[in-house]
């Protein structure tokens, strides 16, 4: 099968604001190499990550991607829904036509670093763009899943980190639950996964979008109030910031507490006798190990679980639909789909 020679996409060519993104039609094509696949984009979410990937927010001061400082200009986009166009040299196993996801955080481990990882659309190029180019290791056949391209492009970075986070705090039936940040795109997959795996869960959100989140069926907390002491065997927190103490008060002796955001801000304060009297254990949930993530595929295909998708925009109009998500407009996802390509 044969393509045209460009593409059009967004580039990022700087850290910075939405005016480093550039919108261009000429860009070329890229070519898959020995065990690497070429998928058509069908629709890509539209994520905090990649807001923070494009400022350098995880240089921690330095500007830096996920794993280091980025080669610009770089195709962002950590949401893939594609359609298999070609594959490299040497790749089995996967369909020409297939429908297929990945991870948004790849495992890659070495020696040195067991959890070390790549994130497509920050240490290679992603899905803001018509074509890209996967690992097929990493590549997932999502062909048999009644959910549509939308649903499904929504889906790898929210419920990929939810479901990893879960994973990591051990949740299980019967438990009782906290997860901040719930209207979000990660919270709100957070609570529907938890709830899937029999969890009493407790959403804590603004009371604007606690209808989402009642409706993924959990109890909603105000954003603003504080959760009642020992009161969870689990807390999935996407927010830090100045309440950060109180969500460790609000565990039960041996409780769990996990973390991958920090929307309210990074930098947290809390008396370490809370967490070493009452035997709590932290986790930091980045790397997503592929059986976890193997297991989230499943319940795509089976259709288990279904985002809430509230609005979705040409790739073009990237820059509104960022803006959209950091003034928190809506719950759930918001998705971004590529011209049509011509093949």
């Amino acid at each position: 099968m044969t393509h045209a020679p460009t593409m059009s996409g967004v580039q990022l060519v700087r850290h910075g604001g939405p005016e480093a993104l550039v919108w261009r039609e000429d860009i070329p094509v890229p070519h898959p190499g020995p065990g690497e696949v070429l998928v058509r984009v069908l629709a890509a979410g539209v994520n905090a990550t990649d807001i923070n990937t494009r400022v350098g927010w995880y240089g921690k001061g330095e500007e830096a991607g996920w794993s280091g400082a980025i080669a610009f200009p770089r195709i962002q986009g950590s949401d893939l829904c594609g359609r298999v166009v070609a594959l490299g040299e040497g790749v089995e196993g996967i369909a020409m036509g297939a429908r297929v996801i990945c991870p948004t955080n790849q495992s890659e481990p070495t020696v040195e670093n067991p959890v070390h990882f790549v994130a497509i659309g920050s240490e290679y190029d992603g899905a803001f763009a018509q074509f890209c180019v996967v690992p097929a290791r990493h590549l997932h056949d999502v062909t048999a899943s009644p959910l549509s391209d939308v649903e499904i492009g929504a889906m790898p970075c929210a419920y990929g980190t939810a479901n990893n986070l879960l994973h990591r705090a051990g949740v299980q039936a019967g438990e009782r639950v906290l997860v901040t940040g719930a209207s979000g795109g990660v919270g709100l997959a957070a609570v529907q996964l938890a709830v899937l795996r029999g969890a009493e869960v407790v959403g804590q959100c603004s009371p604007a979008k606690a209808g989402a989140v009642r409706q993924a069926g959990a109890e909603v907390l105000d954003r603003d109030a504080k959760p009642s002491p020992r009161s969870f065997h689990a807390v999935i927190d996407l927010v830090g910031g100045p309440g950060w103490a109180d969500r460790l008060d609000a565990l039960k002796p041996g409780g769990r507490y996990a973390t991958s955001g920090a929307v309210g801000g990074p930098l947290v304060t809390g008396d370490l006798r809370t967490i070493y009297l009452n035997d709590l254990t932290i986790f930091g949930a980045t790397n997503q190990p592929r059986d976890v993530f193997a297991r989230l595929v499943e319940l795509i295909n089976g259709a288990r679980v279904r985002p809430v998708v509230s609005r979705t925009y040409p790739l073009r109009d990237i820059a509104g639909a960022q803006a959209d998500l950091a003034a928190n407009r809506y719950p759930g996802k918001l998705v971004l789909i590529p011209p049509e390509t011509l093949e």
